[in-house]
């Protein structure tokens, strides 16, 4: 055999590697599948709730065309993937919507998926991780649709009441129903640079106050200005920022003789909770 000779299944993957690189560098159309294999440890991803099914609630016409049409473009079947996976070995239960998949509209079955990732993160007390893609409501679900804000809202506020980290990535847009619901609960909030973010359109807005909106209002860049995000991220460094935070929030062993000084001093019960910030907690125990 020619050593000189490149294997075809290398090519293919060179072409792939390079098609990755231009999807990263363009920060623009990065599919869901592309953004977790950047951001995960390699071989550590389980896709959850792959087969919850489709459904046409109000028989809305022509709408399982459409659904068909966006499952053979995206190789996908429905807007967001939901798993558990590690960054830099560190467990999490992570969300990724992709905005090919019908602008990654929040009907029942995307809305069950992530209610269901936020119920995992919450069973398995691990930090929660979502990346928001979305056009709003899918309207072809009607009154369905809109129904998933207040069902995913409640899972989030019970996962938050008991002591888990949500982490929300805004990607470009995050718009409607998402922006009014889970999109907009998180402890730490991130967005990739020029990412447009909010409810309504600009133009919408405009007609309904009558007045004219700033410059760059909607942008994640006017966002952080004004204190709605935490940081803008761009693809690159997500996995590493990512990390940083997970390794931040992780719970910290606190000695045997701490706990007990804790105890004798209070005069509380050996199993005690230590507020370390507004969602972290540890659980001491001492038998």
């Amino acid at each position: 055999m020619d050593s000189n000779k490149i294997h075809p299944l290398n090519i293919i993957k060179n072409i792939r590697q390079r098609r990755f690189v231009r999807e990263i560098n363009a920060d623009e159309g990065l599919s869901a599948k592309n953004r977790i294999y950047y951001i995960i440890d390699k071989g550590s991803f389980i896709e959850t709730n792959k087969k919850l099914k489709f459904s046409n609630p109000i028989e809305f016409p022509e709408y399982e065309e459409k659904y068909n049409k966006a499952v053979n473009k995206t190789n996908m079947n429905e807007a967001v993937i939901t798993g558990i996976a590690s960054i830099e070995g560190i467990k999490c239960v992570l969300a990724v919507m992709d905005k090919r998949f019908f602008m990654a509209s929040m009907g029942r079955v995307v809305g069950e998926k992530i209610t269901a990732a936020v119920e995992l993160a919450d069973r398995k007390k691990l930090p929660l991780i979502i990346y928001c893609a979305s056009g709003g409501a899918r309207m072809q679900e009607g009154i369905f649709s809109l129904m998933q804000m207040a069902k995913t809202s409640a899972a989030i506020e019970k996962f938050s009441s008991n002591g888990g980290l949500y982490i929300a990535v805004l990607t470009n847009p995050t718009t409607g129903g998402v922006t009014a619901s889970f999109a907009s609960l998180a402890d730490i909030t991130l967005a990739e640079p020029k990412a447009l973010i909010g409810f309504a359109g600009p133009r919408v807005i405009e007609q309904t106050i009558g007045k004219k909106l700033p410059e760059g209002f909607q942008t994640a860049e006017y966002l952080k200005e004004h204190g709605f995000i935490d940081e803008i991220v761009p693809i690159k460094e997500q996995r590493e920022v990512l990390a940083k935070l997970l390794r931040l929030h992780m719970p910290k062993t606190v000695p045997v003789e701490k706990v007990k000084h804790i105890v004798n001093a209070t005069g509380n019960s050996a199993k005690k909770l230590l507020r370390l910030n507004k969602k972290t907690y540890i659980q001491l125990k001492v038998k």
